[in-house]
């Protein structure tokens, strides 16, 4: 009896609290692989939602975070550079796809719709700031039309801002991310091929304040394996083989 005492009463292991960053456009996919690795762990995720940009300024000045995940490879790999992260932790997480997209049904069709000027608004994250505005410019210029639609540009910030300016009608139509239109059916689209933009890939990095917490590792253990690779897939983004 004694010793079945002692066992009921021994402490089990506490569930841990990581802190991650993590790009505007991978948010809700985010909150639904931290929702399916609690589930399987009893950990727990708090997530700081922002641009790339902002965030990877945060981590500089010292923000309190484990993860970062950015929109992009490079922001990873100066974190990595800049020794703010864990050596050799970095790895892409999810290749980004791109649609232009119209709440109005039919108005999207191809690369035409863009050639035919047909509209007064057209919606892109900074390409400064965003890797998918800046993959939005570079389709832009491949298909020689920079010259012709530079009046009609309208920029957001993120790519979350550009998706609610048309979302809104305070623009036509805009280059936004698949994971923000897949699964509705409303409006129109086009998937814009791979080969008119650079590849957005988006790494994720381990950083140095959670070197030694195996539950910020295993957090992106979970993000790399099957169940994590189905939930990535199923926003609309691609992943490495």
């Amino acid at each position: 009896m004694l010793a079945a005492i002692v066992w009921l009463t021994t402490p089990v292991a506490a569930a841990a609290e990581i802190h991650v960053g993590v790009a505007t456009n991978f948010a809700d996919t985010a909150r639904t692989v931290a929702a399916a690795w609690t589930r399987s762990t009893g950990h727990r995720v708090v997530f700081s939602i922002g641009s790339t940009g902002q965030l990877f300024a945060q981590i500089r000045q010292g923000a309190p975070l484990d993860v970062f995940l950015s929109a992009d490879e490079a922001s990873a790999r100066r974190a990595e550079d800049e020794g703010l992260a864990v050596p050799g932790s970095r790895f892409t997480y999810a290749i980004g796809r791109l649609v232009v997209f119209s709440v109005e049904r039919g108005r999207v069709r191809d690369a035409e719709t863009l050639r035919s000027g047909q509209f007064e608004r057209l919606a892109l994250a900074s390409p400064s700031a965003a890797p998918y505005g800046a993959a939005a410019m570079d389709v832009i210029r491949r298909l020689g039309l920079e010259e012709r639609l530079r009046r009609k540009i309208v920029f957001g910030q993120s790519i979350a801002q550009t998706y609610q300016f048309v979302r809104t009608g305070n623009a036509d139509l805009g280059f936004v991310a698949l994971s923000q239109v897949v699964g509705h059916a409303e409006g129109s689209r086009w998937l814009v091929p791979e080969n008119l933009h650079s590849a957005i890939r988006q790494d994720a990095v381990l950083l140095r304040r959670a070197d030694n917490d195996t539950a910020a590792r295993d957090f992106l253990v979970f993000l790399r394996g099957p169940e994590g690779r189905r939930i990535v897939e199923t926003f609309g983004y691609g992943r490495d083989p």
